[in-house]
């Protein structure tokens, strides 16, 4: 048997086969015979699979997506008009992708977004599959937008809305080693320590005599104004305020390691009211 034989005999064979499918659909639109579902089903079954096989990821298992498809695929069954003369799989596989669509947005995303959003995930998915195929390797994003008629920004979003579907728990081993330790205890977090032993080293280097010390602390601690420690004190305003500015500096120079006198050069009043409010 020649080539042009084996093509003609399978061009028959799959004739024969749909017409044998119509039948069964016809005989099931009227019956509702549960007999005749299951073979439709068993008949389908490949079609269900390959739709499926366009949502594999490795954070969701193959068998959970075939059986959704599986699932549309009944429904697709129970649906089907045969007095609209249109081939089953022109109906069945927009069902049977409505379903595993639906399956995503409602179980597999991690973090609730909008659903226009999830479905882009879904079309850069399929695009991305198709295009991987045709090219031999990952397209750009470019290309996507290309495929799908959307902007390369649009992609981009896409693709960083699709880190939703794969967060992990904190709880989870941070390698694949089940003995390694969990991710959270691999989080750093600020150790506010450091920060006040090295503020109490600048202040022991400062050399603030008594009298600034006093008035840094009715400043900032007691959140007394200049005039009312200049009361209290029985000083003026302007002389609270330069000893303020004096103290300032010197911690300004423990802290940068600078000379005392070149801190209070670079301390002018209006940066040391500035350091009062920071401080404050």
């Amino acid at each position: 048997m020649g080539p042009r034989e084996d093509g003609d005999s399978r061009e028959r064979d799959l004739a024969l086969r749909r017409e044998q499918e119509e039948i069964l659909l016809r005989r099931y639109a009227s019956t509702r015979d549960a007999a005749l579902r299951e073979e439709l089903v068993r008949r389908f079954m490949p079609l269900a699979r390959s739709l499926a096989l366009r949502y594999r990821r490795r954070t969701e298992s193959l068998d959970d997506l075939i059986q959704v498809a599986n699932l549309g695929l009944v429904k697709a069954i129970d649906g089907f008009d045969t007095a609209h003369g249109r081939p089953f799989a022109a109906y069945a596989v927009p069902t049977i992708l409505g379903e595993l669509r639906r399956h995503f947005r409602d179980h597999v995303w991690n973090m609730r977004l909008p659903r226009s959003l999830q479905e882009l995930t879904m079309r850069l998915d399929e695009a991305t599959t198709a295009l991987t195929e045709e090219l031999g390797r990952p397209p750009t994003a470019a290309q996507i937008a290309e495929r799908l008629g959307i902007s390369a920004e649009e992609v981009l979003e896409g693709l960083e809305a699709a880190h939703a579907r794969r967060t992990l728990s904190l709880d989870a081993p941070r390698l694949a080693d089940e003995e390694s330790l969990p991710a959270v205890e691999t989080i750093a977090d600020a150790e506010l320590g450091y920060d006040r032993v090295e503020a109490q080293l600048a202040a022991e280097r400062a050399g603030l005599d008594d009298r600034e010390w006093l008035v840094l602390k009715m400043r900032f601690a007691d959140g007394l104004t200049q005039l009312e420690i200049g009361r209290m004190l029985g000083v003026s305003q302007m002389q609270i305020s330069r000893i303020s500015r004096r103290a300032l500096g010197k911690l300004l120079g423990a802290v940068q390691g600078e000379q005392v006198s070149a801190a209070l050069e670079r301390v002018s009043p209006r940066q040391a009211q500035g350091n009062e409010g920071r401080l404050r």
